[in-house]
């Protein structure tokens, strides 16, 4: 059997790094499939690339061997470089790997193993099996970030949840009125599109809806793509008195992309974003109450913090309404970037 886990040159890695610039085009269009991407290189050429179609198309490895025979280039004996483990099974598409393996590939280098139990090292085991040389754990970590998502959900049955919150310096985000448009300022915002297309699901509360009449859609369009390509996130809100319907005279409610949660299991809407729907990615855009909520409960992975350089006085709202009664009980959490949009601070933690 061939080890999995040689040691890679430069040149593997330089063809991973393409391999993965290629699966980043894909990140906003193929949910609920994960975002990959192909390089074939043959003679030190490279002769194919792709990334993965929207749902129902062509997988990164079989655009990469359509565009290379597309351009009159022979893929046998060719080196395959992709970001996830090649499929093994019938789904809306062939299995890559048996597409490889016919395909006369003698190589592949495979930056992470797919976890969906439909593959979860069934494709290795198949190349392998047909005589392929086979490696992986190359740039795995950088190729993880593309989809911790559809990760997250095929090893434990839960989505991965960024919480986004546009605050001011004192840690408030409206006025006691519930006035917050805008506390931060255009560029922020401009941001927080990438965030909604990220994302299979965004979560809100009720008092957001009726404070806001926000659309919570996606509609940059400077997100390097069409936005019209992009899928609309569908929207969850939060409605424990039974205050929405989709008769109710707001803009989300209009919207057959929404749907009413009238209890206050978050632990069950998030597995059944899953398990009903297929999303592996949900963004948290909401009050302080149901903010406050996910961060007692620990639900949230990635907590993204827009804060402008303002104050906003004693009587504002909280950015996150919870309450602890001793010091051990803080919730802690890692800073993993920060970065200035306009006038506003970008911070984004993970749970520590």
């Amino acid at each position: 059997m061939n080890d999995l886990y040689l040691n890679h040159n430069s040149t593997d890695i330089y063809y991973m790094t393409l391999a993965i610039n290629q699966a980043k085009k894909a990140i906003y269009t193929t949910r609920p499939n994960p975002a990959v991407g192909c390089i074939l290189v043959k003679d030190n050429m490279i002769i194919g690339e792709g990334f993965t179609s929207p749902v129902g198309g062509n997988h990164a490895e079989i655009n990469a061997l359509n565009h290379a025979k597309n351009n009159h280039h022979q893929v046998n004996d060719s080196t395959a470089y992709v970001t996830l483990e090649p499929c093994s099974h019938y789904g809306k598409t062939p299995p890559c790997s048996k597409a490889i393996i016919e395909a006369g590939i003698k190589r592949v280098v495979i930056a992470g193993l797919d976890p969906n139990p439909k593959v979860a090292g069934r494709g290795v085991k198949m190349l392998q099996d047909a005589g392929v040389n086979v490696t992986t754990g190359l740039l795995s970590d950088q190729a993880e970030q593309l989809n911790k998502g559809f990760l997250k959900a095929m090893r434990i049955g839960m989505p991965y949840v960024r919480l986004k919150i546009a605050t001011s310096l004192d840690g408030k985000t409206a006025m006691a009125s519930g006035e917050s448009k805008w506390i931060t300022g255009v560029e922020a915002r401009e941001d927080v599109q990438k965030i909604r297309a990220l994302s299979g699901a965004i979560i809100t509360g009720s008092q957001t809806v009726i404070d806001d009449n926000p659309n919570l859609n996606v509609r940059s369009n400077q997100l390097g793509i069409d936005v019209n390509e992009i899928p609309q996130p569908k929207i969850a809100v939060l409605d424990r008195r039974n205050r929405l319907s989709d008769k109710t005279d707001y803009k989300i409610c209009k919207n057959e992309n929404t749907i009413f949660c009238h209890d206050d299991d978050l632990k069950q809407l998030l597995s059944d974003l899953v398990t009903q729907y297929q999303i592996y990615d949900v963004m948290v855009e909401a009050g302080s109450k149901v903010v406050g909520s996910f961060i007692k409960q620990d639900l949230i992975d990635e907590l993204v913090v827009y804060q402008a350089p303002c104050l906003l006085g004693a009587d504002a709202r909280t950015m996150a309404d919870f309450k602890i009664n001793h010091l051990s009980g803080q919730k802690r959490f890692k800073l993993v970037s920060h970065e200035t949009m306009g006038n506003d601070l970008k911070l984004v933690f993970t749970k520590q």
